[in-house]
C-alpha cells in the first residue's frame, strides 16, 4: 500500500489541531471521507438531483441508474444471492429496529426468547428490550470472557427451541472482538432460530460474504466506510423478507391504495417508505468503488498491522491495562491508565492532536462486566501510520507525568 498517496485522497487528515498534526483514531466512531466522495456529493446536486422510480424526465431516470446502480454494488459487496435482498435503511440502528418491530410484531411470541450478548451496541439491546416487553418474551444474555470473548459453552445451554431469534454484533466496537458469527449461525439455525448481525464494525474493515455466513439479516452503516451519514444497509434472506410486512407506510412501499385497505411493493421496496436518501445512496456507491480500488485484503493486512504495532506499542507502557484481548480481533484497542480518568486521557490527548473516543462507547454493559466507568479507544483505519500511533504513545506518557 502506497500509504502517502492513500492519504493525500483524505483531505481531512492535514489539518492541524492545537497547532499540531491530526492524528485520528475514531473510526470506530465514523471514518474519514476521500475526496472522490467529497466529490461525488457535488456532482450528485449539480448533475443528477431529483426523485426516482416514478418521474419520466432524463434527471429521474438518471438519478433512478445511480441509485439502483449502488444496490448492485452492495449486492456484489456482500454476496447476496438477490439484489432485492438489499434495503437502505439510515443505518445500523434503523436496520436493527427495522427487524425487531416486523420481524418482532410477527415471529417473537409470549413465553418465546430473543439471545443477545453481554457486549452488544446499546443500538442491538435497547430495540429487543423494547419488542420482548411489548411481545411477553425474554432476553438472555451470551456472557463474557475476562479476554472478551463470547462464551460459546454458554451461548449453545442457552439456545433452545422458544428461542425466536439471535441478535449478535460481528465485531465488538469497544473490545475489538471479531465473534464466530458462522458458527453462531449454525447452531441457531440447528433449532430452527433467525440470526441478525450486526456488521457495523466489521463491514468496514473485511469482506462479507451472506452466503458463506448464512445470517438471515445482516446490517451496517455507510458512514464507517468513507460514505455519506444517513445511510446503512440491511440485508435479509429473500424468505423472511417475504413473509414480514412493512416497517414504515407511504412512498415507495406503495402499491395500490384503496380507502379501505392498501397493497405492497415486491422487494426491496416494501421496506423503503418515502423518498429515500437519494444522494447518499449514489455517493455511497463511490465509497465502496474506492475501498474496491484499494483491495479488501489489502485493507485488513494493514490494519492487523497497526492493531498489532499498537499493542505491542501500549503494553511497554506502565500502569496501562487493556480491555479486550481475544484472539481474533479487529483494529480496535480499549484501555485505561491506571488511576487516571479516560476523559482526563482523552483532553489531554486532544490537546496534542490526538483524536480517541473516551467513554462507554454506547456499551455500557461491556464496562459494568469489568467494572469500569469506561475507557480511552483507539480505532485504527487503513490510511493511519505508525508514526500517529507513536505520537499517541508519546501522548500517553506526557499524561502519566501530568497526573503522577
Amino acid at each position: 500500500m502506497d500509504i502517502a498517496k492513500i492519504r493525500s485522497d483524505f483531505p481531512i487528515l492535514s489539518e492541524v489541531v492545537y497547532d499540531k498534526p491530526l492524528a485520528y483514531f475514531d473510526n470506530a466512531a465514523t471514518s474519514q471521507k476521500p475526496q472522490v466522495v467529497i466529490d461525488a456529493i457535488s456532482n450528485y446536486y449539480t448533475h443528477i438531483n431529483s426523485n426516482i422510480h416514478r418521474g419520466v424526465h432524463y434527471l429521474s431516470q438518471r438519478a433512478t441508474d445511480a441509485f439502483e446502480e449502488t444496490r448492485k454494488k452492495v449486492q456484489k459487496h456482500i454476496n447476496a444471492e438477490h439484489i432485492h435482498e438489499v434495503i437502505f435503511t439510515k443505518g445500523t440502528t434503523d436496520g436493527i429496529n427495522l427487524v425487531a418491530s416486523s420481524f418482532g410484531q410477527n415471529f417473537i411470541g409470549e413465553g418465546e426468547e430473543v439471545i443477545i450478548s453481554n457486549m452488544e451496541h446499546h443500538s442491538n439491546i435497547v430495540p429487543w428490550q423494547l419488542i420482548c416487553a411489548q411481545r411477553g418474551a425474554q432476553l438472555k444474555v451470551i456472557p463474557i470472557t475476562d479476554q472478551g470473548e463470547l462464551d460459546m459453552d454458554t451461548f449453545r445451554k442457552l439456545l433452545n427451541k422458544n428461542t425466536a431469534l439471535v441478535a449478535i454484533n460481528h465485531i465488538s466496537n469497544s473490545l475489538g472482538t471479531v465473534n464466530p458469527v458462522k458458527e453462531i449461525v449454525e447452531a441457531a439455525h440447528e433449532v430452527g432460530t433467525a440470526v441478525l448481525i450486526d456488521g457495523a464494525q466489521s463491514a468496514p474493515h473485511m469482506p462479507i460474504d451472506m452466503q458463506d455466513i448464512g445470517a438471515d439479516f445482516y446490517t451496517f452503516s455507510a458512514h464507517k466506510m468513507c460514505g455519506p451519514t444517513g445511510l446503512g444497509v440491511l440485508y435479509g434472506r429473500e424468505e423472511w423478507l417475504e413473509k414480514m410486512p412493512p416497517y414504515q407506510g407511504g412512498g415507495e412501499m406503495i402499491k395500490e391504495v384503496f380507502l379501505d385497505h392498501s397493497t405492497w411493493a415486491d422487494l426491496p421496496y416494501k421496506f423503503e417508505a418515502g423518498t429515500p436518501n437519494i444522494s447518499e445512496v449514489v455517493v455511497f456507491g463511490h465509497a465502496l468503488d474506492y475501498l474496491n480500488g484499494i483491495g479488501w485484503d489489502v485493507i485488513q493486512e494493514r490494519e492487523q498491522a497497526l492493531l498489532h504495532y499498537a499493542t505491542e506499542k501500549l503494553k511497554q507502557i506502565e500502569g496501562l491495562k487493556i480491555y479486550g484481548e481475544a484472539r481474533n480481533k479487529a483494529s480496535v484497542i480499549s484501555f485505561l491508565l491506571e488511576g487516571i480518568h479516560p476523559y482526563d486521557t482523552g483532553m489531554v490527548l486532544d490537546k496534542l492532536g490526538v483524536a480517541v473516543r473516551t467513554g462507554h462507547h454506547c456499551t455500557q454493559p461491556v464496562m459494568d462486566r469489568f467494572e469500569i466507568p469506561g475507557t480511552v479507544r483507539a480505532s485504527f483505519a487503513f490510511y493511519n501510520t505508525e508514526e500517529e500511533i507513536d505520537r499517541l504513545i508519546e501522548g500517553l506518557k506526557r499524561v502519566k507525568t501530568m497526573f503522577a
